[in-house]
């Protein structure tokens, strides 16, 4: 089967699924330059299609995830919408939603939709709907290695189709309904997304930097904020598998008053401490109540929530846990995924057919970096004074440069899919120099001083520099491990708690990556590199060598390995 998925919403996307594997996806952003685009993702269906010579008619579905989506917004007008929250306006459109006016305007979103299937070229008639929470399960649940035993699925976001999380059973290839649920009124998600907004920054972008500020914290402020957010919460049957909110607390999309009220004078440090821990603690109950409910001990988690690594990693903690598979980059992007893999695991059914979609490998999915497009940009480099030099082994000359302490952009083979570079689209550099997190920064990523970069670390050698007693294979960048011999990659870690978010390189999912830094500890005696995603602040990952190229122009940037070519500014 060909089923084509499209999430077009938050963080647009398109994969295209080949008998339960994907063989291309990529998100909109990574053509149009605007980060985590909401809408139909035209340039991403488009390129799915060319890349794997599939024509349109050839397609036996085209699902689309979200029953449902409200139209296009950004994470400012998300902040207007907060600002605005006792506006009359927003008081009339809160109120619209319990009349007929709510359903004549899904008809209409929904004809809007597929209308830009129609434009699109793609098979109307083979098009269906996925709910938002489904597909996230189902891209947990397909993704993760368990194909036979049972799986409990559990899905954690803002919100989507009119819920914000899900418990679920996944076994023998199947999904079962919902167990539990929760509504988008009462959502975790849209908590930490009003204090993203609440802190001055950008919700649905930034809550990242919430958590990396919150081990700073001093404890008796932590435990100050923290208060204020306990007990907004009251879990319910069956057996704590959901929650709403307590008495007096107002629907989470209108909350914005009702925490600015209650975290005034609060440090900002404070604030951020608190909601993550409120957030790790309440996870953390809710997923040990649904493990003492259903029994079912192996866990797969998606949706945006579990982007909080820190979180994942009290999850992983818990003694109930017996394994763990959280799909990588779990945000909406994904649902991109989860909607081809529902599609194929519902055309199944009744038939003696398995399933078939194998267990997640790696997610190099994207556009690659042909030789031919580098080249095409070598007189231009030439003539702006820059040097450029092929080599038949570029990874050896990454290395030198890494070795002799020079940050190196890295562009070359697919892309990677998702929030996390990993290693395709990349910037590294020498962990053992602290100085080095303040040069990338002054150069190109303006970074808050205070978050972290990532070690990439061979997956041989990865137990001598992460806690990790229950072997969890853990290439993607979704959770953190306590940190071994941090002097070994002090650029690398949270310099506060040692905590590290790594990306275990593994041979078979990127030889020449795990090659780069095989030749780093051959002449360093360290297994681990500083790992950073390639991109100027505020702007998408780099795609194309042509964007690449661009930000080594516009940024402090020294050095660019694309394709088989070092470019260097004099």
């Amino acid at each position: 089967m060909k089923i084509l998925g499209i999430n077009d919403q938050h963080n647009a996307s398109a994969c295209l699924v080949v008998d339960g594997l994907v063989v291309a996806a990529v998100q909109e952003e990574r053509f149009s330059r605007i980060k985590n685009e909401f809408c139909f993702p035209a340039r991403a269906v488009a390129w799915c299609l060319a890349s794997t010579g599939t024509r349109p008619d050839e397609l036996d579905e085209v699902a689309i995830a979200s029953e449902h989506i409200i139209g296009g917004f950004t994470g400012p007008d998300l902040v207007r919408s907060y600002a605005r929250t006792n506006h009359p306006v927003t008081q009339l459109r809160r109120a619209a939603r319990r009349t007929p006016l709510h359903a004549v305007r899904r008809r209409q979103r929904r004809q809007e939709r597929l209308a830009s299937v129609v434009d699109s070229g793609l098979p109307l008639d083979r098009t269906t709907f996925i709910e938002h929470h489904t597909a996230h399960a189902a891209a947990a649940y397909h993704g993760s290695p368990w194909k036979e035993d049972p799986v409990l699925v559990i899905t954690c976001d803002g919100q989507g189709d009119g819920l914000s999380a899900s418990v679920r059973i996944g076994e023998r290839g199947r999904l079962s309904p919902e167990l539990a649920t929760v509504k988008a009124a009462d959502s975790l998600g849209s908590v930490y997304a009003t204090i993203t907004a609440l802190s001055g920054m950008i919700p649905l972008e930034h809550e990242y930097k919430l958590m990396g500020m919150a081990p700073f914290a001093p404890e008796p402020g932590g435990e100050r904020s923290y208060r204020q957010f306990e007990g907004m919460f009251r879990f319910t049957d069956p057996g704590g598998m959901s929650w709403t909110r307590t008495k007096s607390v107002p629907s989470m999309e209108y909350a914005y008053p009702y925490f600015r009220k209650r975290l005034e004078r609060h440090r900002f440090d404070w604030i951020a401490a608190g909601v993550q821990r409120f957030t790790e603690e309440h996870l953390a109950r809710w997923i040990g109540n649904a493990i003492a409910e259903t029994g079912v001990h192996k866990l797969a988690l998606g949706g945006g929530v579990f982007m909080n690594v820190k979180a994942n990693q009290r999850i992983y903690r818990l003694d109930e846990v017996e394994d763990l598979f959280i799909f990588p980059s779990c945000g909406d992007e994904t649902n991109a995924m989860g909607a081809a893999f529902e599609a194929q695991a519902t055309a199944s059914v009744g038939t003696t057919e398995p399933v078939g979609i194998p267990a997640l490998g790696h997610v190099y999915w994207g556009p690659g970096i042909e030789e031919v497009e580098v080249e095409a940009l070598l007189p231009e480099l030439a003539r702006d004074g820059m040097h450029v030099q092929r080599h038949d082994d570029i990874e050896a000359a990454v290395v030198d440069l890494l070795v002799a302490g020079e940050v190196v952009a890295r562009a070359k083979g697919r892309m990677e899919f998702g929030a996390r570079a990993l290693g395709n689209r990349s910037i590294l550099a020498d962990p053992t120099r602290p100085d080095v997190v303040r040069i990338i920064n002054d150069m190109i990523k303006s970074r808050d001083f205070w978050m972290p970069f990532a070690p990439a670390i061979l997956a041989e050698e990865s137990d001598d520099y992460i806690d990790n007693p229950r072997g969890m294979v853990a290439p993607y960048m979704i959770m953190t491990f306590d940190s071994k011999r941090p002097e070994d990659f002090p650029a690398a870690i949270q310099p506060y708690d040692r905590t590290a978010r790594p990306q275990i390189v593994y041979r078979e999912h990127n030889p020449d990556l795990h090659r780069l830094i095989s030749g780093f500890r051959d002449k360093t005696g360290r297994a681990v590199v500083l790992n950073t995603s390639f991109n100027l602040h505020g702007y998408p990952i780099v795609s194309s060598a042509a964007d690449a190229v661009s930000v080594l122009r516009s940024s402090g940037l020294r050095h660019l390995a694309v394709g088989n070519h070092l470019i260097s500014k004099a």
